[in-house]
């Protein structure tokens, strides 16, 4: 059953794109992004047959704001969408550090309800202490996301999606700009101080992983390699000189390959 909203107890609620028929697939969007940047993505894996879902995260969004921006929260959220819409066989994608609310989802709470598990660029399974990142630069990075957000976006729009119109720029800046201030620093947050290496390991269905080499938010080595690594039996799916936004430069090539890899 579609529905516009999941509650979420106390007047909140998780905001919901349910569109099409046919096998179910779960996109999760990266941080400070929110359902709406799958967009394409989805209407491609519609025009496939398949159902997609895509839902605003906690303080993203039209969604609510509401404390709670660790992954065993974010993870209990996306529970709580897959039961309400009792969706059953899964194929659950996850962008960026949405990686890690898809693993811990299935540490959590196990793959009854997943068939497969997509990561696009997902950051991870470590950030603080890979590539000389350190817990100071993660605080910097913070204090400037709470108080000059608009300078790092104008620093980092470029090379996430790399020739994009900017129109598109514009649409993906105002994205960020949206969400709950509180939300984009603590998420961030979890996102860098987070180790999910056990989280990781510890899964057990069909994985693939797409990753640019491109990508200088979650670099292929550090991440895309690193999580091939950790995963059993993992694939890992590099896509030549394309960056961290796939959804928004390839979501023709993307969906394609998410297409690919749903049981029929």
């Amino acid at each position: 059953m579609s529905r516009a909203s999941i509650p979420r107890g106390d007047g909140h609620a998780l905001h919901v794109r349910d569109w099409g028929e046919g096998p179910p697939v779960v996109l999760l969007a990266g941080w400070a992004m929110d359902g709406r940047i799958w967009g394409e993505t989805m209407l491609h894996l519609n025009a496939a047959g398949l159902r997609t879902i895509a839902y605003d995260r906690n303080g993203h969004g039209r969604s609510t704001d509401r404390p709670g921006y660790d992954y065993d929260a974010l993870a209990d959220d996306l529970a709580a969408v897959l039961e309400d819409l009792d969706l059953r066989g899964v194929t659950l994608v996850a962008h960026s550090g949405a990686g890690g609310e898809a693993l811990r989802y299935l540490a959590r709470h196990g793959r009854a309800r997943v068939a497969r598990l997509i990561l696009v660029g997902a950051t991870g399974p470590r950030v603080i202490g890979q590539g000389g990142i350190t817990a100071e630069m993660v605080d910097l990075l913070c204090g400037q996301l709470g108080s000059d957000l608009t300078g790092w976006i104008d620093a980092n729009i470029g090379p996430f999606a790399p020739g994009s119109p900017a129109r598109i720029n514009d649409w993906m800046a105002a994205m960020v700009l949206d969400c709950s201030r509180r939300a984009v620093v603590e998420f961030q947050r979890t996102i860098a101080h987070t180790d999910l290496s056990a989280d990781a390991a510890s899964v057990n269905l069909p994985v693939t992983i797409i990753h640019g080499d491109r990508d200088v938010s979650a670099p292929l080595d550090l991440s895309g390699r690193a999580y091939a690594e950790t995963i059993p039996g993992a694939e890992l799916v590099v896509y030549e000189g394309v960056a961290h936004g796939v959804m928004v430069t390839h979501a023709r090539r993307l969906a394609d390959d998410i297409a690919r890899r749903v049981a029929p």
